[in-house]
């Protein structure tokens, strides 16, 4: 738990798309491995990430080892974040969940033209990390945009899975994307935030948690915001200032970066209010006022 939000993090720093970590797996470094992952422990984490990049699809002896190495280290339960079924099968079978007191990994993630993962869930238990951002519609994956369809694809996967596999809702982390500000021309971080509230509102999904990767938001802005803060993490902390109140409860982010609430009057979150009410050429104007005191 984070100190200022209810909060989980999902620590999501043992990934290649990190130059320092990716450093340690050309170096099949296992004791820095290790490293990171008890420094993401003791930071807060309640999951850990583990994400070893196309080297999992060729050495499945490594994604073992790491995954080995990281669980002698941590009592924290992993997340296995690859789209193959055969490399999370690896990934399940190496898990010790005695070494996680009890606790059950997690698949990240499936989505609805990408259910084949569920297959594995006849041999394996596992907590899951659903794609709300994409649906299959005559047998076409198609993104969804609106909020609605964001909602119904999450609530059509969840009861699926709760049906067919048995998973709880609490074993459910309904992933939602979340845009950089930058390029949102089309109302995607509202419709998000309008998600967030149709599916925490809604009784048939009653303890079903809501997640994103924050890391998109400032992508591609200026780093300092009018009073020389860090303007990305402004942005993040305003999206949860927003988004927790409704039912948002976990990030895939770095767990020391440390999120609190921003004050009602925090003029950005102000501004992303305002640019929350934009859309076209208008919200690439609102932008320009996380740059006026």
């Amino acid at each position: 738990m984070t100190q200022g939000f209810d909060i989980k993090i999902i620590g999501e720093r043992i990934n290649p798309g990190f130059k320092s970590t990716k450093a340690l797996f050309d170096n099949s470094d296992l004791p820095g491995i290790q490293a990171l992952a008890v420094r993401q422990t003791e930071a807060g984490a309640s999951y850990l990430n583990v994400n070893i990049g196309a080297r999992a699809l060729t050495d499945a002896g490594f994604m073992a080892e790491v995954i080995r190495a990281i669980q002698e280290v941590t009592v924290v339960p992993l997340s296995f974040d690859f789209p193959s079924k055969k490399v999370q099968e690896i990934c399940l079978s190496c898990y010790d969940v005695g070494k996680s007191a009890g606790r059950l990994p997690i698949v990240n993630s499936i989505t609805e033209h990408r259910w084949d993962l569920m297959e594995l869930a006849g041999d394996f238990k596992f907590k899951v990390i659903l794609m709300a951002s994409e649906r299959v519609e005559d047998g076409v994956a198609r993104s969804n945009k609106k909020a609605d369809e964001i909602y119904s694809t999450a609530k059509r996967c969840a009861l699926r899975l709760c049906r067919e596999n048995g998973l709880s809702m609490d074993d459910i982390f309904v992933d939602l994307s979340i845009s950089a500000i930058i390029a949102d021309t089309e109302s995607l971080n509202r419709n998000t935030l309008d998600a967030v509230k149709l599916i925490g509102s809604d009784p048939d999904l009653a303890g079903i948690h809501m997640m994103g990767g924050l890391s998109n938001i400032g992508q591609q802005l200026p780093p300092k915001a009018a009073d020389g803060s860090d303007l990305k993490h402004c942005l993040e902390n305003a999206f949860l200032t927003l988004a927790v109140p409704y039912g948002f409860d976990t990030i895939l982010g770095t767990p020391w970066r440390g999120y609190q609430p921003l004050p009602e009057d925090h003029y950005v979150l102000l501004a992303y209010k305002n640019f929350l009410e934009q859309s076209g050429s208008n919200a690439l104007r609102a932008v320009r006022k996380f740059y006026k005191a």
